[in-house]
């Protein structure tokens, strides 16, 4: 391959996207540019990023430049977001808040529809409202929402139960009893369509629907009917208060702020409809390229509203972004779409609020891994002085065995660095040469195939095929989950390790005793100290992994074995079954009525189904 210099002479002078890779061919960075050539250049020159530590460590690891030349900016923007979400790589901004924001769907595929709580946004056939950043305050819209539109809270593609008899929903007016043909399926959907348009942020519309049908009832002297009117207006305005941070002529937008700080960024997303602040997200980005403001604010807003359920008409943002990126948004949209910077009035001060917002989270979340760093160096530290190792354990493996009653044997291998979890490096393995249960034998075997593996990795380049890094060095520690014969078991294979100066131990679960080779008695370290509390999360990470694996194996073993035979019961059907239960377990305990209520799955096929269960069980 041509040297970097050389590669950098052919670049065109042309817009498109390029891609760094690095010495193993990972995609490290992802850009577009007007000019390729004249861009790329920037990232090398010596003062191309101001010295960001994070800039020169990505030019540094910089081993090839590959380009894909494009008509203009546009198309390479949308190219260039594509190739983020294909490589996720490490120099571009990511979001690493990974935990599951919840969102309110509506079951659009139901003759009744349901409004109801998920974590989840994969069915097609379902609208969903969000994410929020708060459950309590889904469950309180939910709340209202049933009040206000009388939508049916019984689970079940059908509404209603067994009885035929409306619930206490329809009693207490929380719902129209679609169940005993109380409300017509227009009339149902119509409530459907109003819950569709409050939680789209028209909230003017719903308060004159709510305040016309009052109004109209109380002309008609259907008094009990208007007072039930309305305690629904009073119901949405009480909701609506309590979030209003602005008059309603500020109208419908989006303000978003975002706070650096080196290699860490927070971004902060208010959502303003009709004045009220419906939602404020909170999102940690990974900006190991130290990139700059604006790049970072335009590169979280494509990413952002690449996933959102929608795009507003307006976007309030500290600074101006690309003609490209506000096209890119238009077109989600299907409509115009207004990226500004707000400079006074109500639009400003809401920016500003986001913006203080965004410090403090980031600020927060700083003092937070400062505080878990100096807490992981204590535990590591204090290892070395307990096991009296000649250096701190900055690396850690622990291996761990999973099996049931000797069938399906695994067993799992978790790297901490510094103290913490490097899941890149977690290895799963297969235990071949046993026929029943032997805890003994199963760890010997798994450890001389690390070691094994490290082997076969000295004489392997990072380049070539085969190449493994979580097999390429050996750790300060390995810790073995067990007691003294799982030790034992274990040193013969690691004896080549215990040459290099690799300390070996296992911790026993039931005392939390840790073994050490040629101690006959156990090390008793102090539960309060973070060292134990170090080694117990390593292990039981081990296990969490082992058994994970374990599992996943048993149940495709036993959906193989067992609904494979099953009658009716083909490639989709499984599918369905299993993604209904959540394992062949729970599909082969569940109901004649449960069995029925599977999405997909004909009421005939399910009670021949529980018939055929059921008779299996009587023979068994």
């Amino acid at each position: 391959m041509p040297d970097l210099a050389e590669q950098r002479r052919k670049l065109p002078d042309q817009p498109g996207v390029y891609l760094f890779r690095d010495t193993r061919g990972r995609v490290i960075y992802v850009g577009k540019a007007v000019s390729i050539r004249k861009r790329v250049a920037s990232h090398f020159r010596a003062d191309g990023r101001g010295g960001a530590l994070g800039h020169d460590a990505m030019v540094a690891e910089t081993d090839a430049i590959e380009y894909i030349v494009f008509s203009g900016e546009g198309e390479a923007l949308l190219a260039e977001q594509a190739f983020i979400k294909q490589y996720r790589p490490r120099f571009n901004i990511r979001l690493r808040d990974d935990k599951s924001y919840p969102f309110i769907a509506v079951s659009l595929d139901e003759d009744f529809p349901r409004v109801y709580f998920t974590r989840e946004r994969h069915r097609r056939e379902r609208a969903y409202f969000g994410p929020y950043s708060n459950a309590k305050r889904v469950r309180d819209t939910l709340e209202v929402l049933s009040r206000v539109f009388l939508v049916r809270s019984c689970t079940g593609t059908e509404p209603g139960r067994r009885s035929g008899s409306p619930c206490l929903d329809y009693h207490i007016k929380r719902c129209a009893a679609p169940c005993v043909d109380y409300v017509s399926r227009e009339e149902y959907r119509r409530g459907i369509d109003g819950v569709a348009e409050f939680l789209r942020g028209n909230y003017k519309g719903i308060e004159r629907q709510l305040e016309d049908r009052m109004k109209a009832a109380a002309d008609a002297q259907a008094f009990e009917q208007a007072a039930v009117e309305r305690n629904r207006l009073a119901a949405v305005r009480s909701l609506l208060e309590r979030q209003r941070v602005a008059n309603s002529a500020v109208g419908t937008l989006d303000a978003i702020a975002i706070a650096l700080a080196g290699t860490d960024a927070n971004a902060q997303v208010f959502q303003v409809r009709d004045g009220v602040l419906s939602d404020r997200q909170s999102f940690y980005l990974a900006n190991e390229g130290e990139r700059p403001h604006e790049e970072v604010v335009e590169e979280f807003l494509l990413q952002y509203y690449d996933t959102a359920a929608s795009v507003p008409a307006q976007i309030v943002v500290e600074h101006a972004v690309s003609a490209a990126a506000v096209a890119a948004l238009s077109a989600k949209r299907d409509g115009p779409v207004e990226v500004r910077a707000a400079e006074r009035g109500e639009k400003r001060r809401i920016l500003e609020l986001a913006q203080r917002n965004a410090k403090l989270a980031l600020e927060e979340d700083q003092l937070k891994a400062e505080r878990r760093r100096e807490h992981r160096a204590e535990a590591l530290d204090g290892l070395r002085r307990a096991l009296e190792l000649e250096t701190v354990p900055v690396r850690i493996e622990c291996f761990d065995i999973s099996n049931l009653m000797g069938t399906h044997t695994v067993a799992s291998m978790v790297v901490f660095e510094a103290g913490a979890p490097r899941r890149s490096d977690y290895r799963r393995f297969r235990i071949r040469s046993l026929d029943g249960p032997d805890d003994f034998a199963a760890m010997a075997e798994v450890l001389e195939r690390r070691m094994a593996n490290f082997e076969r990795q000295v004489d392997t380049s990072p380049h070539e095929a085969g190449y493994d890094s979580s097999f390429a060095s050996l750790p300060n520690l390995i810790v073995i989950d067990g007691g003294k014969g799982q030790l034992t078991a274990g040193l013969a294979a690691l004896a080549p390790a215990l040459d290099r100066g690799v300390a070996v131990i296992a911790l026993a679960k039931r005392l939390e005793e840790v073994f050490l080779p040629g101690v006959s008695e156990p090390l008793a370290l102090a539960h309060d100290r973070p060292e134990l509390q170090l080694l117990q999360r390593i292990r039981d990470e081990a296990h969490r992994f082992a058994i994970t694996h374990h599992r996943a194996r048993r149940d495709r073993a036993m959906t193989a074995s067992l609904l494979d035979e099953l009658p009716g019961v083909g490639p989709a059907r499984k599918k369905a079954l299993i993604s209904h239960f959540g394992s062949p377990e729970q599909v082969l305990a569940a109901s004649a009525e449960q069995l029925q209520s599977v999405p997909g799955l004909p009421a005939k096929v399910g009670r021949e189904l529980h018939a055929h269960l059921h008779r299996l069980g009587a023979r068994e």
